[in-house]
């Protein structure tokens, strides 16, 4: 039931009625603890089926193309394959990845803002022909490596253009965006589209109004050049709740229908990659080292208690080297929660949670109130599906964790149900009894 990114022979745990995810992670600390307390993620397949057909409920209208640097792991590539999703793919590996499964080059996109000429050139010998392109430079690239290639212009929303993060976003702004298709036609790049993103961060629905609006434009200025425009991509955004999938149909739904209405040819598609794994996975770590300090050591969070207390700082057998990259550049998305039992009324101490490598970056929570904690204790950190499975550094040799995979029954037989079927992943699952018993003899098998 051990896998790893780069290892395809993965297993998945069929659970039944009476063992749930918390059994799992209960039998995997168990096991941990006993050989050697690497951190480790179970991962819930059951979710991801379940995103999709939340998906297919609310904007069914709209294709999702899986964003693959998101969470590249085989078992989840491979289940949304089975799903018939499409993949946005950010490099060759990711291609290949994708490629390997039988996806078809129709249902891949080439997602890069800024790409080497060998991966386009990849890209044209395997026939990835979609792409999206911001600039002339690109075009230029494009124009000289990849004669096939279907062209998606990406244009800036408001919600990324300056502001503190504007340096690091991409984009065109609409009036240079005739500037491009002159350009596209001058040097026979085929122009199919119009691409832009909204951030999950951005709470103003207003943003699509205008993004709809502004492509719409770009549609109609590419029509002029003699462009056939017959696709739109909306790009990515999506948290992963219900709410926010129906408060973004909401706005979007009639705007498609009066920009890009049913019969006018023009498919809408879009980039979900955090949506559909997120909640998938769970992250178990072991505290290896702690400091006690005082109390006015910590100057935000939760804030001081005013008292004598000590407060806590807990170094963790992963951090932002490691699974918590993510934290280097967002906050993070999830609490910690402790694994072991204790009592109602257990006093709580102000404490901040560290990565292993004693960086001063490599802090994960900055402050939160927790019981005591010992060395060789588990925390649980949910919702870490996302952006958590890069390679690791090799920054004070850090073990990649395991990722053990599991599905219940309900979830398999929904999936069947739906005909939803993969040769190669039928093979990978086994039963696990609905007792697990928490010893080394007795816990379910595990594959390395």
């Amino acid at each position: 039931m051990k896998g790893f990114i780069d290892d395809a022979n993965y297993s998945v745990g069929l659970l039944d009625e009476g063992t749930n995810l918390g059994n799992v992670i209960d039998n995997y600390v168990y096991e941990h603890t006993l050989t050697g307390k690497n951190a480790f993620f179970v991962g819930d397949l059951g979710k991801i089926v379940k995103k999709h057909s939340q998906w297919q409920n609310v904007v069914a209208q709209i294709k999702p193309f899986y964003t693959v640097k998101c969470n590249s792991t085989p078992a989840v590539l491979e289940i949304l394959a089975a799903l018939g999703t499409g993949f946005a793919c950010s490099n060759k590996n990711e291609m290949a990845l994708v490629q390997e499964l039988g996806v078809s080059p129709e249902n891949i996109i080439y997602i890069s803002p800024c790409k080497q000429v060998s991966q386009i050139k990849y890209a044209a010998k395997i026939g990835v022909n979609i792409m999206t392109c911001d600039s002339e430079i690109e075009l230029k690239k494009i124009a000289r490596n990849h004669p096939n290639a279907k062209v998606l212009l990406h244009i800036a929303t408001e919600d990324n253009i300056g502001g503190e993060e504007g340096n690091m976003k991409f984009g065109t702004t609409l009036k240079n965006c005739r500037h491009l298709l002159e350009c596209a036609k001058d040097l026979d790049v085929q122009i199919i589209g119009v691409k832009f993103h909204v951030s999950s961060a951005c709470k103003e629905s207003q943003v699509y109004v205008h993004a709809l609006s502004d492509a719409r434009c770009v549609f109609d200025m590419a029509g002029e050049f003699g462009f056939t425009m017959n696709m739109l991509d909306i790009g990515g955004g999506f948290t992963g709740t219900e709410f926010q999938l129906e408060e973004v149909n909401h706005v979007i739904s009639p705007l498609l229908d009066i920009y890009f209405p049913e019969g006018s040819g023009i498919k809408i598609i879009s980039e979900p990659g955090s949506y559909y794994v997120s909640s998938a996975f769970t992250l178990a770590v072991n505290i290896i080292a702690k400091k006690v300090v005082e109390n006015d050591k910590f100057s935000s969070g939760v804030g001081k208690t005013g008292s004598d207390e000590p407060a806590f700082m807990y170094y963790m057998n992963d951090g932002v080297y490691g699974s918590f990259a993510s934290k280097l550049s967002e906050d993070l998305n999830t609490i910690p929660e402790v694994h072991k039992k204790y009592k109602e009324d257990e006093p709580l101490f102000i404490s901040s949670l560290w990565g292993p490598s004693c960086d001063e970056l490599d802090q994960i929570v900055e402050s939160c109130l927790l019981p005591e904690l010992n060395v060789g204790d588990w925390l649980i950190f949910d919702n870490m599906g996302a952006d958590s499975f890069h390679e690791p550094s090799a920054f004070n040799d850090f073990q990649r964790p395991a990722i053990y995979y599991m599905m219940s029954f309900s979830d398999w037989y929904e999936m069947q149900d739906a005909g939803i079927t993969s040769d190669t992943m039928m093979k990978n699952f086994f039963f696990v009894p609905s007792c697990i018993q928490l010893s080394q003899e007795d816990s379910f098998s595990t594959e390395a």
